[in-house]
């Protein structure tokens, strides 16, 4: 029998006539624009096939324009970014530059609305220009349009990145974290990594630009005969220059030239050979949004601007007891953003396990009986540069140093005035591998259960708009309708008060959201997120907690987390059965691979 037939998603535009066709039609026309000697970009077409199932819209239609036969594109030729034009009725109305997948969705889907309401006539269709044309593109006969051209707002400037492969050799050898090691090292930042298996269609798609090479197709069956790890690198604020400083630190691509004229580049240390030369960089700007679009369809750059950094701050016994309030001012004034906080004792044993490097010390039972002698307070504080900020702002460790060269620290001004207690009263961290231990430490990254109950569901785009913002990973995600069965079991600590079997007929009168979330200290910050469980008492206390917000009464409340760690391990497998053990074992390897 048959097979069915595709339908094609994507209309070819080879010819000026034909270009003209296609945009001048009312909706909106999503084109491709590509040079031949690149392609298309192939990594967004399963973004564009899933919008066009969604949305179901006639209106919406996609194109490939190839810009060397357009003569309207004449600007686009020989250019490897993916580039991404929205027309409606021959008027420009959006462009996107880069595979930039979350961005790409967003304005395809507010320029689709504002065609409907133009074709309503609520609005004015608005035109754009694209940079890379200087002009705005109508055809003939749409000269009135002109006269409604509005500037946009300018985009924000992205990161420059570059995009390096960790080639099968390397992989294989169990080089990988050494060399990763190595990047961190230099100062590369590490905006996201992935190990992947390339086919040989992949691979050959991936070095389309050597196909005329002798060594191609043994280039091709070496790229896919192991597993590669790619990642994508910026530096600094900007990342200004590092595609170039990448390449320089990679060295020759002759092994032998790297270890003669590079010994401390990364295929001098790695490589093999001129095949097995370890690792591959992209070489220009071009190059690297087209690798990007390869690796990372749905990766969104970050925008250029101070890099946010963390900390970890501890108050002890002493300072929190006499000056907690005068300290928190001072943080807040010198632009520390609190982003966990917990106030806790330490047991004696916690004390010695978290000061273990210092044992060797003869202060150091003395220092662990201070810090068990009453409640601390562990912060992470946020902010740029907020290592060397917080050591700044807390000044010298001795306190006589303190007090003489840095008066106005926080350790000189809130010092014992008993003198038998020799240590300072504010703790900092020193760099970022020490703040990841730390915070692991006092934050150790939990798993919770939140659900967004059955009057709340309609606001769940919001609700997980608040939950992303406050740091939290979205694990698993599962919309269903409990059984009362499983309600009980969801609110088994409440299976003796008055209201259990009302509680629960609601949590099975209709679909909810359940999300598995992943942060430092995930229950206690959920709790913290959702709010007193009387909407009425949160609107008061916390009037930007979730219940505040979205709850109507105690028991349609919008939002249910779990009560501790055991609560949430019990509940995960009754929910998501065995999608939660591979969740697991994936944030552990999460976890590993952002601490290494």
């Amino acid at each position: 029998m048959p097979g069915k037939k595709q339908i094609q998603l994507q209309e070819n535009l080879e010819t000026q006539e034909q270009w003209n066709n296609f945009i001048s039609k009312e909706g909106l026309a999503v084109v491709d624009v590509y040079s031949g000697w690149c392609g298309p970009c192939k990594a967004i077409v399963s973004l564009f096939r899933r919008l066009k199932n969604e949305i179901g819209d006639d209106l919406l239609r996609f194109g490939l324009a190839k810009s060397d036969n357009v003569e309207d594109l004449e600007k686009y030729r020989n250019k490897s970014e993916p580039c991404f034009l929205m027309y409606s009725a021959g008027v420009l109305v959006g462009v996107v530059h880069g595979a930039q997948g979350p961005l790409l969705e967003k304005t395809l889907k507010d320029k689709l609305e504002h065609e409907h309401k133009v074709l309503k006539g609520e609005v004015e269709r608005i035109a754009v220009v694209d940079e890379a044309l200087g002009e705005v593109i109508v055809i003939p006969g749409d000269e009135e349009e002109e006269e409604e051209e509005v500037e946009p707002e300018p985009e924000p400037v992205k990161k420059q990145v570059t995009v390096l492969v960790i080639k099968p050799d390397a992989v294989r050898a169990g080089q990988t974290d050494d060399i990763i090691e190595k990047l961190k090292e230099k100062g590369y930042e590490i905006l996201t990594q992935e190990e992947r298996q390339l086919t040989k269609e992949e691979a050959a798609e991936f070095y389309k630009q050597h196909e005329d090479k002798d060594h191609f197709e043994e280039l091709i069956d070496f790229m896919s005969s192991g597993p590669c790890m790619t990642l994508v690198l910026s530096k600094g604020d900007t990342g200004e220059g590092v595609i170039q400083e990448v390449r320089d630190f990679l060295g020759p691509k002759d092994v032998e030239k790297a270890k003669e004229e590079s010994p401390d580049s990364l295929r001098a240390l790695y490589g093999t050979d001129n095949k097995e030369n370890a690792l591959h960089a992209s070489d220009s700007h071009e190059t690297a949004a087209r690798e990007l679009a390869f690796f990372f369809p749905k990766f969104d750059v970050p925008g250029a601007g101070p890099t946010i950094q963390r900390t970890l701050a501890l108050i002890r016994p002493l300072a929190l007891q006499e000056h907690k309030d005068a300290i928190l001012t001072k943080i807040e004034e010198a632009g520390f953003k609190i982003a966990l906080s917990k106030e806790l004792t330490l047991t004696k044993e916690q004390a010695a396990e978290f000061y273990k490097d210092q044992q060797d010390k003869d202060y150091f039972d003395s220092l662990c009986t201070h810090m068990s002698s009453g409640p601390v307070l562990a912060l992470c504080l946020a902010r740029q540069d907020a290592i060397t900020r917080w050591r700044e702002l807390i000044g010298p460790t001795e306190l006589d140093k303190a007090k003489e060269d840095s008066p106005e620290s926080l350790r000189a001004q809130y010092a014992p005035v008993d003198d038998n207690i020799p240590f300072n009263q504010l703790h900092g961290t020193d760099s970022e591998v020490e703040t990841t231990k730390e915070l692991e430490f006092f934050f150790p990254t939990q798993q919770t259960v939140a659900v967004v109950k059955p009057n709340a569901l309609s606001e769940k785009e919001n609700i997980v708009k608040k939950i992303e913002e406050s740091g939290f990973k979205v694990s698993l995600s599962k919309e269903q309708q409990l059984t009362k069965e499983i309600a009980e079991q969801l609110y088994a600590d409440h299976k003796d008060s008055e209201f259990f079997n009302e509680l629960t007929d609601f949590m099975s009168s209709g679909p909810s959201l359940f999300m598995v979330l992943t942060r430092e200290d995930a229950v206690m910050g959920w709790r913290a997120l959702m709010g007193p469980t009387d909407p009425e008492e949160a609107k008061q206390s916390q009037p930007e907690s979730l219940r505040a917000l979205f709850g109507e009464d105690k028991l349609k409340n919008a939002v249910h987390g779990s009560s501790n760690v055991e609560n949430a391990a019990k509940i995960i497998p009754v929910v998501f059965g065995e999608e939660a053990i591979a969740t697991d074992n994936n944030e552990d390897e999460t976890q590993q691979q952002t601490t290494d």
